[in-house]
Formats: C-alpha cells, sequence, structure tokens
C-alpha cells in the first residue's frame, strides 16, 4: 500500500506544475492573438484537461466497465460545476462576458438533453448515439474556430474589463507558450492517472462500491487538472478562462468522453441502486447535473455576473450529493 500512497503524492505534484504551464501558455496565446480567455477556456484548455476523462473513460469501456465510464462523465460535470466552479465563485464572484457565454452553453444543454433522453428511453447507448456525440463536438470545435478566424470572437464586454491586468506586457515566445501547453498537459494527464489509479486502488480496498467509486472519487480524480487550472487562474487574475474551462470540459464530457467512451463499446445504463423501484441515477445523478449547470449557467447569463450566492449553494449541493452517494 506503500507504493500507491507515493504515487498518488506525486500524482498532486504533476498536477499543481502542470497546471500552472497550461494556463501561462494558453493565456500568452489568447494575449497574442487577442482571443477571449473564456473562449480558449472553452476549446483548448477544456480539451486539456477533459484528457484524463477520457483516457479514464475509454479504457473503461473497452474492458467493459461500463459503469466507470458512465459514472466518471456525469460525477465529473456534477465535480465541476457545484465543486470546482463553486469554490472559485465563493471566493472571487467576477463578471462574465454573456455573448461568448451562450454558445458552450446552448451546446452543453442540448447535448445533455439529448444524453438524458437516451438514457431514460433506451437504458443502453448505442455506437449511433457515440457518433453523434462526437459530430457535436467537432461541429461546436469548428464553429469556434471559424469565429475566431473570422474575428467574432475578438469584441469583448464588461466581462472581460479586468481580465488582464498584464495586458501592458507583451506577449512571449509562440513557441515556449505551445511548449507550456503541451508539457502542462501532459504533467496534468499523468499526475492524473496517477491519482486515480493508486487512488483507486485505495478506495477499492476500504470496500467502497464501483458505483460510488465513479461518481465520487474517480470523476473527483479526473476533475482535478480543472480544478488546479482553475485555481491557477484565479489566483493569476484569469476568472474567465477558469469559468470557460468548467464549462467547456463539462460540454466534453458528454461529447467527447462518453462520445469516444460509447463508440468504442456500447453499455447499459448500470443499476446498482433504485430509489422507489426506479435507477438511482436517471432520478438523481441525471437531474443533478442539469440542475446545477442551470444554477451556474441562467443566473450569469441573465444577469452578466456570478455571485458568491450561487458557489455557496453550488457547494452546499455537492456535499449533499456526495453524503447521498455514501448514505444510500
Amino acid at each position: 500500500m506503500i507504493i500507491p500512497v507515493i504515487l498518488f503524492l506525486l500524482g498532486f505534484v504533476l498536477l499543481i506544475f502542470g497546471g500552472n504551464w497550461f494556463v501561462d501558455g494558453s493565456t500568452g496565446i489568447a494575449k497574442r492573438y487577442h482571443i477571449p480567455e473564456l473562449l480558449i477556456g472553452a476549446t483548448v484548455v477544456s480539451i486539456g484537461t477533459t484528457l484524463p476523462e477520457v483516457m479514464v473513460s475509454a479504457t473503461s469501456a473497452a474492458k467493459g466497465i461500463g459503469d466507470i465510464a458512465y459514472g466518471n462523465a456525469i460525477g465529473s460535470i456534477i465535480c465541476n460545476t457545484s465543486l470546482i466552479a463553486a469554490i472559485t465563485i465563493a471566493v472571487k464572484p467576477a463578471p462574465v462576458n454573456k455573448k461568448e457565454l451562450i454558445k458552450p452553453v446552448c451546446f452543453f444543454f442540448a447535448a445533455a438533453v439529448f444524453y438524458a433522453a437516451v438514457a431514460c428511453v433506451k437504458g443502453y447507448f448505442s455506437r449511433p448515439v457515440g457518433i453523434i456525440l462526437l459530430a457535436v463536438f467537432i461541429i461546436y470545435m469548428v464553429i469556434n474556430v471559424k469565429d475566431a478566424i473570422s474575428g467574432k470572437a475578438v469584441p469583448a464586454d464588461e466581462g472581460d474589463a479586468h481580465e488582464d491586468e498584464e495586458g501592458d506586457q507583451k506577449p512571449g515566445s509562440l513557441l515556449l507558450d505551445l511548449v507550456r501547453i503541451v508539457a502542462g498537459a501532459a504533467c496534468i494527464t499523468v499526475g492524473a492517472n496517477f491519482l486515480v489509479d493508486n487512488g483507486t486502488i485505495i478506495a477499492t480496498a476500504l470496500g467502497v462500491p464501483t458505483s460510488v467509486i465513479a461518481l465520487t472519487f474517480v470523476a473527483l480524480g479526473t476533475s482535478l487538472p480543472e480544478f488546479v487550472t482553475a485555481v491557477t487562474s484565479l489566483i493569476k487574475g484569469h476568472g474567465a478562462l477558469s469559468l470557460g474551462n468548467v464549462i467547456g470540459a463539462n460540454l466534453f464530457n458528454l461529447v467527447l468522453v462518453s462520445g469516444v467512451s460509447i463508440t468504442i463499446k456500447p453499455f447499459k445504463i448500470p443499476v446498482e441502486k433504485t430509489i422507489a423501484g426506479m435507477n438511482a441515477s436517471l432520478v438523481v445523478d441525471t437531474p443533478v447535473m442539469l440542475g446545477v449547470m442551470l444554477l451556474l449557467t441562467i443566473p450569469s447569463i441573465v444577469r452578466g455576473k456570478l455571485s458568491r450566492l450561487q458557489g455557496i449553494l453550488l457547494l452546499a449541493i455537492y456535499i449533499s450529493y456526495v453524503v447521498f452517494q455514501f448514505v444510500l
């Protein structure tokens, strides 16, 4: 048990360094090409920090462990929103760029409704469903790239007013920024794998059920890159990057992580817990996933800013959700 603990701690170290490099490289590119941090966070940074989820879920699906692949995607969204985003909002609420927020939010809820409908009606994710989800991911990325190239993403509103306290500084070397992003993503991925693999070994040794491990421990472990990125962004004064990363990562958990997993090996919705004879995942996990995202995004779009109350409510929901998973 000593080796798993050592590798578990090493994972934390890699995540910290990786998150720092990844944020520096991403914001450097954003400055160089005058791209809003929210957009960078919702695309480039989100893909990088979602790599652990992709790897864990794809590997689990290939091995026929549908519980992990399914629970990791939903659990990561809940964790990203009601723990990671909640902490950053509670500590430092800030204005947001409503125009840049609408697109990823609309894509997320469109994908989430489709995902939930398939789960509730079919109870089984077929390969065509996985292909559709991957198609949504491709469409989203193409639209963002076209908008960036055409200059539609350049205008910023009050949400980016404090976006760059270092705005007077000249952007550094493009090569250095790219190296930071690649090195950061690599450290984040390796660190998350160390954390998840060895953390799961420790949790299993303690007798924790697979579904609970997937929805809580594995989800938290694979969401640590988002957490490290969010905290690092907050410390460095890039709140828009943090919010964009969380929303983008949530979308990618549905369309990229789930899409890859389902396409590799279709699986049924796991049924390890029931409430009044109904699958607990469909009556608790999915509604919580949609609910926390609504609480995070709708007030932000309407008011154009985040509030500390949002963060506190989301944290309360996450704590209740985790307690529920272990008590039920």
